[in-house]
C-alpha cells in the first residue's frame, strides 16, 4: 500500500480554494456596501424638492445629490464586476479540489480493494493448508 502521492498538491488545491472563497465573501460584502450606498443616494434624491425661493440652490443641490448617486452606481458596477469574477474564481479553484477528491477516493478504493484481496488469499492459503493438515493426519 502505498499513500496517496498528490497529498501536497491536494493541500494546496484547498488553500486555493479558502483565499477564493475570502476573496469571493470580501467580494459580495463590497458589492452591498455599495448597494446601500447608492440606494441612500436615490433616496436623498428622490427625498430633495425644488424650493421656489431659493431655485438655483435647489438645483446645485439636486445636481450635486445626482452627481454622488451617479458614481455609487458606477461604483455598484465595478464591485458586481469583481464579485462575479471571484465567483468565476472560487469556481474553479473549488472544481480543481473536486477533480484531486475524486482521485483521492478512487485511491482509497483500490487501497482498499488490494488489502481485501491480500486478506482473502492469506485466508485461502490458511484454510488450504488447514485442509491439507487435516487430510494428512487421517
Amino acid at each position: 500500500m502505498t499513500g496517496f502521492r498528490l497529498t501536497g498538491l491536494h493541500r494546496l488545491r484547498r488553500l486555493e480554494e479558502e483565499r477564493a472563497a475570502a476573496a469571493l465573501a470580501q467580494a459580495n460584502a463590497e458589492r452591498a456596501a455599495a448597494r446601500r450606498r447608492r440606494d441612500e443616494h436615490a433616496q436623498n434624491l428622490a427625498s430633495t424638492s425644488l424650493d421656489e425661493h431659493d431655485f438655483a440652490v435647489a438645483v446645485a443641490g439636486r445636481a450635486a445629490l445626482f452627481g454622488l448617486y451617479s458614481e455609487s452606481t458606477a461604483y455598484l458596477t465595478l464591485m458586481t464586476q469583481r464579485a462575479e469574477q471571484a465567483g468565476v474564481e472560487w469556481s474553479g479553484a473549488r472544481t480543481a479540489v473536486r477533480m484531486i477528491d475524486k482521485l483521492a477516493e478512487r485511491h482509497a478504493a483500490t487501497e482498499e480493494t488490494e488489502a481485501l484481496r491480500a486478506e482473502q488469499l492469506l485466508l485461502d492459503e490458511t484454510a488450504i493448508r488447514q485442509a491439507l493438515t487435516t487430510e494428512g493426519d487421517r
